[in-house]
């Protein structure tokens, strides 16, 4: 085929880099381009127009006062000088539409965000794209590729030793949340109505009368309401065929670190619309959080529910629904690492598609949450039925959050990773990228942020091979309430998680961070926009620790070890975590409550 000629006409006097690249762009795919000086006499620039042979003039202008007339007399001198009849004519540049370019008289114009492609495209007469196109993503796999091999030899011991004690101490026991769980289960299998209707009776039988009115009666908890069909069917064909208009990526580079934010405003469609608005901006994956009133009943309620305060109703209507809206490469994890429900959530979400979950059967029985001997119960079941729907699950330390000194966290999770092991699930670490109260009262961070959060991933991974994905949400108690220094915060932060090579991240919003209300789209996208400007500065570049990070390393690993030794030294993990071994009363933590005295 014939070569199209093109001349490349930058009418500015100094902006000429965007039409140099589009030049050099094209030549590389074989068209023959010539490239004017900036700011040449407009008639100078119709006269080589008119002497050469070209098919496509390509013109650049950043916009400015006076300069919608300057480009329409262009078009007229080229009109007059007979170009236009054998040459399109296309303009370019900042603030340029398509619409304005079509009112100045060319054939097309291209906005500051169009791709090359969308030019080729053009000058090949094929049908131009308008950016907005679905974007298709592999589902990412954050376990892939991890042996969970224990390296430290003395760690790896105390692990087997732990988990074989906490193993043979449940055996046998049942709690309601794990019967709940397999009624659940009968209910979901059994196709008969009236086993159906007995099981959901004995179901009932066993859950807080709260929930029973709801099921029985339809009086759902205060301020819960249904979700109404017209609502649902009007937020589907709002989103039918709508697809991201110009994503963004969060990585510069590579396909790690994951992004993760959080949902549970409440509502699902408000949770769903953040979320779409999120995907657009680089989000790959979400963490729908629940209400904490569900902590503190036995039982779930069903349908797609919204709810006026924070947390979003744990329900299969309202996880599918979540998972059913969502690109399908993100990814979705349910929490349910602490309360009542923890096995019954595993098994919804599981049911629903999510992809992930959340237990924690040390955190979970620690502060505000569930007896350990009730959770020990309910977290080993919960974990059997993620391996079942082989989702894998995380596992939050935000006990640190409280004043518990990282390396009993860290030892906590490493609990939990070997007990998913054993059980054929697994398990990603989550450490905490903050400024926790024992770091603060001890000054571990007075010289730099970096050394002690680099000090936590080179511990673990020092111990095992295993997924790292720093949460819940990095960058805790380092912002304010000021939302450009939170999102500054939350993308230092991010860099360094990126030089370190984690698995994934999750994010807060800007107002989230500071919890002082409603989280909104805008302080969502603040965070995000400091992610993806901290990722294209730093580039492959690297955040690296100073010296002191190896010695701080060696002391978290050696703590790790001793914590470690000390709970199988206890009869079980209930025991241990009673008496404050992995985090006690001085440092903020004490034995949760709920479900104490429910194990049988």
């Amino acid at each position: 085929m014939k070569k199209k000629r093109i001349l490349c006409v930058p009418l500015d006097p100094v902006h000429d880099v965007g039409i140099k690249i589009i030049r050099n762009a094209l030549a590389e795919r074989g068209f023959d381009t010539e490239l004017l000086s900036p700011d040449l006499p407009l008639e100078d620039v119709v006269q080589r127009a008119a002497q050469g042979s070209y098919d496509e003039i390509l013109v650049s202008r950043t916009l400015g006062y006076g300069v919608a007339e300057l480009l329409g007399r262009f078009v007229d001198l080229l009109d007059a000088a007979g170009v236009r009849s054998r040459s399109r004519v296309t303009l370019g540049g900042k603030a340029i539409t398509a619409e304005l370019a079509a009112e100045l008289g060319f054939d097309r114009g291209f906005d500051e965000h169009a791709r090359i492609e969308d030019v080729v495209a053009y000058l090949e007469g094929l049908p131009a794209s308008s950016g907005a196109s679905a974007v298709v993503k592999p589902k990412p796999d954050i376990t892939a590729g991890y042996s969970y091999r224990v390296h430290d030899a003395r760690i790896a011991a105390a692990l087997d030793e732990i988990v074989d004690k906490l193993l043979r101490w449940t055996e046998g026991k049942s709690t309601p949340g794990t019967r709940r769980a397999q009624l659940r289960a009968g209910i979901f299998e059994e196709r008969d109505p009236s086993r159906r209707a007995a099981l959901l009776d004995r179901y009932l039988a066993i859950s807080d009368p709260v929930i029973a009115d709801a099921f029985r009666n339809g009086l759902m908890p205060k301020g819960v309401r249904v979700v109404s069909g017209e609502e649902l069917s009007r937020l589907k064909e709002m989103l039918a065929g709508r697809h991201q208009h110009r994503p963004v990526s969060l990585r510069h580079a590579g396909d790690r670190p994951l992004f993760f934010k959080f949902l549970g405003s409440g509502c699902p469609v408000m949770d769903i619309m953040h979320a779409k608005v999120c995907e657009r901006w680089g989000v790959d994956g979400f963490l729908l959080i629940n209400p904490s009133w569900e902590a503190r009943y036995e039982g779930l309620l069903e349908g797609t529910l919204t709810h006026q305060n924070d947390g979003t109703v744990t329900s299969g209507e309202n996880i599918r629904l979540v998972r059913e809206l969502l690109e399908p490469s993100t990814l979705l994890t349910v929490r349910a690492h602490r309360g009542l429900n923890t096995p019954e959530t595993v098994l919804l979400a599981g049911h629903a598609g999510a992809d992930m979950t959340k237990i924690d059967l040390v955190y979970g029985s620690l502060g505000a949450g569930t007896d350990p001997a009730r959770l020990a119960v309910d977290g080993v079941e919960a974990i059997r039925l993620a391996a079942q729907f082989t989702m894998p699950f995380d596992i939050p330390g935000n006990d640190e959050l409280s004043g518990v000194p990282a390396w009993k966290t860290l030892a906590g999770l490493l609990i939990n990773v070997h007990l998913g092991t054993r059980l054929g699930a697994r398990a990603i670490l989550k450490p905490l990228f903050c400024y926790g109260p024992h770091i603060v009262i001890n000054r571990l961070m007075e010289q730099t942020f970096v050394d002690y959060n680099a000090a936590k991933i080179l511990a673990l991974r020092s111990i095992v091979d295993c997924p790292i994905w720093p949460g819940e949400p990095i960058a805790f108690m380092t912002q304010t309430e000021d939302r450009v220094q939170s999102a500054t915060a939350s993308s230092f932060h991010a860099a360094l998680g990126t030089a370190l090579k984690v698995d994934a991240m999750t994010i807060a919003s800007t107002d989230e961070a500071y919890s002082r209300g409603p989280i909104c789209m805008a302080s969502r996208i603040d965070s995000l926009q400091g992610l993806h400007e901290s990722a294209r500065f730093m580039g492959t570049a690297s955040v690296a620790p100073t010296a002191a990070v190896d010695a701080m390393t060696a002391d978290m690993q050696r703590k790790i070890a001793d914590v470690l030794d000390r709970v199988r030294m206890a009869p079980d993990l209930p025991t241990a975590i009673a008496e404050g071994v992995l985090g006690d009363r001085e440092d903020g933590a004490y034995p949760g409550t709920f479900g104490k005295g429910t194990v049988a």
